[in-house]
């Protein structure tokens, strides 16, 4: 979900997003996996969480971008904050307890991906944990559909988009009713979930549909073929090259375009970040 303040602008612009930031272990097998055997497999290990991803994404394709998150104080915990000002993308950070959340990815051989995920702190950051001064210059916040069914997390996610405005699938409808966000992106299970038109909920409603594109108000937009590796954060990339491209004056459909290019590019690596895209 997508709240864009004011007007579109030539100049870089700050994006905000808050929620995860995770450590992704994705396993990418050579073949089905057996049962109470050794399977061979690539393992990898980085940075993940979709408040985190599209941060990340939007700081590859030229845009400040900060985001606010809880992680542990422990070693990933810092590491993980380490790498996303490598990328550089402002963070703020609460630092807590609990350890850091992990998601576990497999990857089979036909792309498929499964997921087992562990929130850890993410989901503890609270309302009076936010600080106004990181909300100074913020024209757009993202708010990923994790960041609004948890709480505190959700009070945290409300208290910050209340921040930039200044001064289930029933539920995220309603939700969505009342935040009434500018963009709003889903995959096509999520809007058929929703029950709803999704225009209703939204000026400029995003469906993402996997290797096969996107469509942006009722329109198809084709992806480029490539050889898929790993989708892992794949949306992440398409929501934040969209927001981009929407906030330097394209129309829906030419940042849509822009996206599905970004989009594809990164199923073409292992992991959910673009570190490893020159």
């Amino acid at each position: 979900m997508i709240l864009q303040l004011g007007y579109r602008y030539s100049r870089a612009l700050m994006m905000l997003s808050i929620g995860d930031l995770v450590l992704d272990v994705t396993i990418v097998t050579e073949g089905k996996l057996r049962a109470d055997d050794d399977n061979p497999a690539s393992i990898t290990m980085g940075g993940g969480g979709q408040a985190a991803n599209f941060c990340a994404w939007a700081a590859k394709v030229g845009e400040p971008a900060r985001l606010i998150t809880r992680v542990g104080d422990d070693d990933g915990g810092h590491l993980l904050v380490a790498e996303m000002e490598t990328l550089g993308v402002d963070v703020h950070a609460i630092w807590a307890a609990q350890p850091t959340g992990v998601i576990a990815v497999l990857v089979g051989p036909n792309g498929e991906r499964t997921m087992a995920t562990q929130r850890g702190a993410s989901t503890g950051l609270r309302p009076d944990d936010l600080r106004e001064a990181w909300f100074e210059g913020v024209r757009l916040i993202h708010v990923p559909a994790y960041s609004l069914f948890e709480d505190p997390l959700a009070g945290a996610a409300r208290a910050a988009i209340a921040f930039v405005r200044e001064y289930g699938s029933a539920r995220m409808a309603h939700v969505l009713k009342d935040l009434a966000p500018d963009l709003l992106f889903a995959t096509r299970a999520e809007a058929e979930a929703l029950g709803i038109r999704l225009e209703r909920l939204a000026a400029i409603p995003v469906v993402k549909l996997g290797e096969s594109g996107c469509t942006v108000l009722g329109e198809f937009i084709a992806s480029p073929q490539v050889d898929l590796v790993d989708a892992t954060g794949a949306g992440d990339a398409l929501a934040a090259a969209f927001c981009s491209s929407y906030l330097r004056g394209a129309n829906p459909i030419e940042a849509a375009k822009y996206a599905v290019g970004v989009a594809s590019d990164a199923v073409t690596h292992i992991g959910a970040r673009p570190s490893a895209i020159p």
